[in-house]
């Protein structure tokens, strides 16, 4: 365990998220990630982007890939529920075995220490009152005050933000006062065609080729429909529907896909699948 000392006060950080994780395609949105990091000069500050999309589209994906692959720095992942405290995005109080109070440090703290980059991971399902605690860290100030521990901490001057927002209606509206230090906002659609394959391809790379060509289509169609299946939803699929195939449940790979998909995706997808339209995909 790494511990740092900030005003007397010692702390125990978390450990960066060491994931196996690739991106494909839309490279224009990852240049946009990391021209809002960049910095021209000493007196400019980065800026806090946020990726809005459907759940699934892959925002934590190229979250990662833009702070590990391209930036080259330690990722701190930290999952934000209707439930997430103040004191959960700083730091908490753990009782010890011999009943000595420490401090631990979150993801996002840690982060900010190290110099790393934080992601907030589904971030308008937080209350105002938890976003409210990180206002000073989203403007020039670029610190955040824990009640518990009785410090401040300020961010280390490498320390970057981004915050993954999913587009439905399960989530609080943000705050005007957060919305204004979380810019600029960068819309992930759903991928094209050949962007599609290709995440199927790199994520399965066995999967048979009828299988990921048919999952394709049901995934395009779907976003034509206007249907919130994702890529993440084709990738369960295709992998589903191979292990049946395999393991000879089935003897034909479209009887595959098709009990895969009802499994998965239940009779909504079924519907979908079912539906007729005219434009090509």
């Amino acid at each position: 365990m790494e511990k740092v000392k900030i005003e007397n006060v010692e702390l125990i950080l978390s450990h960066p998220d060491n994931l196996n994780i690739k991106w494909t395609g839309q490279n224009d949105l990852v240049r946009q990630i990391m021209a809002a990091w960049h910095t021209i000069s000493e007196d400019d500050i980065p800026l806090n982007p946020r990726i809005v999309g459907k759940p699934g589209a892959g925002k934590t994906t190229l979250s990662y890939y833009a702070a590990k692959e391209l930036l080259k720095r330690e990722v701190y992942i930290f999952q934000c529920t209707v439930d997430t405290r103040p004191e959960d995005l700083i730091i908490i109080p753990v009782i010890s075995e011999n009943n000595q109070i420490s401090y631990h440090a979150s993801s996002l703290v840690s982060a900010m220490i190290k110099g790393g980059v934080a992601i907030l991971d589904e971030g308008n399902r937080m209350s105002e009152k938890t976003w409210a605690s990180l206002a000073p860290l989203l403007d020039d100030r670029r610190y955040v005050e824990s009640v518990i521990a009785g410090i401040k901490i300020k961010a280390h001057p490498d320390f970057r933000i981004i915050v993954t927002m999913n587009d439905d209606a399960s989530t609080f509206e943000l705050p005007e006062y957060i919305h204004s230090r979380l810019q600029p906002t960068i819309e992930l659609p759903f991928p094209d065609v050949k962007e599609e394959y290709d995440i199927l391809k790199m994520n399965i790379p066995f999967a048979d080729e009828e299988i990921l060509k048919i999952t394709v289509g049901f995934l395009q169609k779907s976003h034509i429909n206007k249907s919130s299946f994702s890529v993440r939803d084709g990738i369960n699929m295709a992998r589903y529907a191979m292990k049946l195939y395999k393991s000879e449940t089935t003897k034909d790979k479209e009887t595959a896909f098709l009990l895969a998909l009802k499994s998965v995706l239940g009779e909504e997808g079924i519907k979908i699948l079912s539906t007729n339209n005219d434009e090509k995909y």
